[in-house]
């Protein structure tokens, strides 16, 4: 199982009724042929930038009485990598019982409200617009959470290291085309990657923070 999926996937536990794939694949949607898989696995596009200041804007506002640090991670947020096109945003707060407190801001922007969905000491939310299409993917954790760090470095490390995004985007476009192809062996197969480099992310992250 995929412990950790940057595409914001983060995987809920295998006995959880899914409905759909996000971004973190925190839902599976069963089989999909290659053909489709290569579809919804895209190039990157610079516009997803713009559209995570929007939204993070947006959250911000929501919770105008709530100080909230609000992050770009996932493959979006790393150029030149292929991605699911869904925004991953990670919110930092001091205290998540204000997210459950404010949770219906988040609704009204469109969000579906999930709770921890399967990860210890996160508030997850997903949004799918009027076209039931899954656009963003909010995950709010509070500060110090090993979580945040590990999003960051990795985001972080890839961006700075050219050569390792793109052996990363390649393994992704394998896996989208294989024969066999589904999100869960999507997920699956990048485990083993995004572990080994995690280890090397989070080193130079702490190196370069002062850590």
């Amino acid at each position: 199982m995929c412990h950790y999926c940057l595409d914001a996937d983060f995987r809920a536990p295998r006995n959880v009724t899914h409905i759909g794939l996000s971004n973190a694949v925190e839902e599976s949607v069963g089989t999909i042929d290659a053909e489709d898989m290569s579809t919804v696995v895209v190039s990157h596009d610079p516009q997803w930038k713009g559209a995570f200041s929007k939204e993070a804007s947006a959250i911000r506002n929501a919770f105008f009485d709530v100080a909230i640090v609000v992050h770009h991670i996932g493959s979006t947020a790393i150029p030149g990598i292929l991605a699911k096109p869904i925004i991953d945003l990670l919110g930092e707060v001091n205290d998540l019982r204000a997210v459950d407190k404010n949770s219906t801001a988040l609704e009204r922007l469109g969000y579906e409200t999930m709770g921890a969905y399967g990860i210890e000491g996160r508030r997850y939310f997903r949004k799918i617009n009027s076209e039931g299409v899954r656009t963003h993917h909010l995950h709010v954790f509070e500060l110090g959470s090993p979580h945040v760090e590990r999003h960051l470095a990795f985001r972080d490390y890839l961006t700075k290291h050219a050569d390792i995004a793109a052996e990363y985007s390649a393994l992704k476009e394998r896996l989208a085309r294989d024969s066999d192809a589904s999100w869960e062996k999507y997920a699956d197969g990048k485990d083993p990657f995004v572990t080994s480099v995690e280890l090397d992310a989070v080193e130079w992250y702490r190196q370069i923070q002062g850590k």
